[in-house]
């Protein structure tokens, strides 16, 4: 499936976020209605988990929305890592909320509380099922079409709120219509635990963004292969790679016959780029080339990354 362009890329992102934000606000108010009917310490934790994904939510639309600026005179890059930073402010949101829960639990537990009613928090938990399936699906499409990390990032908060629900049902009835004591808690302290866990898994993928992880090793390993076949290309090295949001840098050296002339190098260096657009669109190169045989660089830069070139280096 081909990439969207920039503009359709910013459209999707931002009714992503608009219905994340809307369901966020629906939910705030059901599960507010039912934590002031049953006084369930599961249910407040689905609230307050609804509560910081209403904040997240708004937070992924600035994201995406500056991401989605081109290039300017001060971020000659781009903008692609806001949606990074929109990630980790969520991340910290999600922390922030799994240990204000697991007090709240450890306070309920040691007082011995129970929930006052169960019928509303199971019906609305229900409503928080339904309505939040609807949603995954949206965003499970916009990320296909975009790959957008700060909605992958809000599409995991909604994921864990249906496991999230289901606990809150699970607490209820085992609390009220059971009448197993500390059930509540409980599950509570297993929301708590759910959500730390959930914002560390999501803070990994944002901090790779931020601090310029290279590629996995099989993308690297195809994009040195979209090169390999070229005649006039006598070896590769020194390649970096990085992603910034949606787009991805590529900077390498290239070594050539020494005896070929600028034009001739441009004109190869020309031929490679576009062997690279047609394997990684909208990929943005940097090539510098060296004549064959010079290398001078040390350590991972220095290795020799077309196979068939390294023994003439060797020699």
């Amino acid at each position: 499936m081909s990439a969207p362009d920039p503009e359709q890329r910013a459209r999707l992102t931002r009714s992503a976020a608009y219905a994340s934000i809307a369901m966020a606000l629906f939910l705030v108010v059901t599960k507010m209605w039912a934590v002031l009917k049953t006084g369930s310490t599961a249910m407040l934790g689905s609230l307050a988990d609804t509560g910081l994904d209403l904040v997240a939510s708004i937070a992924t639309l600035v994201g995406v929305w500056i991401a989605a600026q081109p290039a300017d005179r001060d971020h000659r890059f781009g903008h692609g890592k806001a949606e990074a930073l929109s990630a980790m402010f969520q991340v910290v949101l999600i922390a922030l909320s799994a240990a204000g829960l697991a007090v709240r639990a450890a306070g309920q537990w040691l007082n011995g509380e129970r929930i006052a009613s169960a019928n509303e928090g199971i019906a609305a938990s229900l409503v928080a099922i339904a309505a939040t399936l609807a949603l995954l699906s949206w965003q499970r499409h916009v990320i296909r079409k975009t790959g957008s990390l700060a909605i992958r990032t809000d599409n995991m908060h909604y994921k864990s709120d249906l496991l999230l629900n289901l606990s809150v049902i699970a607490a209820l009835v085992m609390d009220r219509v059971l009448g197993v004591a500390g059930a509540d808690p409980a599950f509570g302290l297993a929301i708590a635990g759910w959500l730390a866990w959930s914002a560390w898994r999501a803070s990994s993928e944002a901090i790779d963004h931020l601090m310029d992880k290279e590629w996995p090793d099989e993308k690297r390993a195809a994009f040195v292969a979209a090169l390999a076949d070229h005649p006039e290309l006598r070896g590769v090295h020194d390649l970096r790679t990085r992603t910034s949001g949606m787009h991805d840098f590529v900077q390498f050296h290239a070594a050539f016959d020494p005896r070929m002339t600028i034009a001739e190098a441009h004109r190869v260096m020309d031929e490679l780029e576009d062997r690279i657009e047609a394997a990684f669109p909208g990929v943005e190169v940097l090539i510098h080339p060296d004549p064959e045989g010079l290398r001078n660089e040390e350590g991972p830069a220095a290795e020799e990354l077309l196979p068939a070139a390294a023994p003439e280096i060797r020699a």
